[in-house]
């Protein structure tokens, strides 16, 4: 495409979306159109989105979220939030530890929300990032509605690169759809970290949240059968008398018709394996990625394990 033919593009789009929101949402062409002849497109957006943290190996990307300091903020998170977290848990069925390590990785627990305007971000990855345009285009009809449903100049909100918002670090389809008023103030803010902490135990409910269930267990593979059995997805499909057939040697007290699917990350000492149960792969709709679900996993894990041990001194 040629450089006139790209300026033409880039034109046009923010125009045909403006039409599209004034035929089916009823918005003012003319505010629209003074709303988005302020909009930067960011380069630094684009740059982050080539290198995502999540291409790092397992050992690598660990150490960016299971460490000690997070580890002990998230226990200051768990004592200071302990009441909304715990009624959370009651309400959803979610621990409160995962909760909290959710916030942990997305936000450092609300200390890092994001300092892009989301209507720069989102419209920067609509309209120049071919890749994903088509997702980030509906997440930006969706900004559009959801700041006419709060009441909340666009220009105002801030998120990440990626246009997530919050302290629970929601896209705004996920917003609409997900947040919750926890602290019972009629409205639903994810900033406000009663309705954030509500809000991500909502999400990973509505997702297939299995209360009082495990979430992974480690197992070892039969030589030879990891590719196969990775193959089959990491959604859990397969009960272990089935994945067994196939290689997976797993010696734990699960059920044979227990559902799940084989997760391999890398360590520093090799390829690990582990069985993956139905709330992992939960965890892995918040952020679509092993190591996140993971990390998550290990953090809560931690923070869960510190608490109690400092509520009984």
């Amino acid at each position: 495409m040629t450089l006139s033919a790209q300026a033409a593009k880039q034109h046009t789009e923010p125009e045909i979306l403006i039409t599209e929101m004034v035929q089916q949402h009823g918005f003012d062409k003319k505010y629209l159109e003074k709303l988005f002849a302020q909009v930067k497109i960011k380069q630094s957006i684009l740059k982050a989105m080539r290198r995502p943290g999540e291409a790092k190996p397992w050992f690598e990307y660990r150490k960016l979220f299971v460490t000690p300091k997070q580890i002990r903020q998230g226990v200051a998170f768990y004592k200071q939030h302990q009441k909304a977290l715990q009624a959370a848990e009651r309400q959803y069925g979610v621990p409160a530890p995962i909760i909290a390590a959710i916030i942990g990785v997305e936000t450092r627990y609300g200390r890092n929300t994001g300092s892009y305007r989301v209507l720069d971000a989102l419209s920067t990855l609509a309209f120049h990032y071919p890749k994903r345009a088509t997702f980030f285009r509906k997440e930006l009809v969706e900004f559009l509605l959801l700041m006419q449903e709060i009441s909340m100049p666009p220009l105002t909100a801030k998120g990440s690169y990626a246009g997530a918002m919050g302290i629970g670090q929601f896209m705004p389809s996920s917003y609409r759809k997900y947040v919750v008023d926890f602290n019972g103030d009629g409205k639903r803010s994810i900033w406000e970290v009663n309705d954030a902490i509500g809000s991500v135990a909502n999400y990973l409910q509505a997702h297939g949240w299995q209360a009082g269930q495990a979430i992974i267990e480690a197992t070892q593979v039969q030589s030879g059968t990891a590719d196969a059995l990775l193959a089959l997805g990491l959604k859990p499909k397969y009960n272990l008398t089935q994945l067994r057939k196939k290689g997976l040697l797993f010696s734990g007290k699960l059920p044979a018709k227990q559902k799940a699917s084989l997760v391999m990350l890398k360590t520093e000492t090799g390829e690990a394996y582990w069985l993956a149960l139905p709330n992992f792969y939960v965890i892995t709709r918040y952020n679509h990625s092993r190591r996140y679900a993971m990390a998550v996993n290990q953090l809560a894990e931690n923070i869960d394990f510190q608490f109690h041990i400092q509520q009984r001194f």
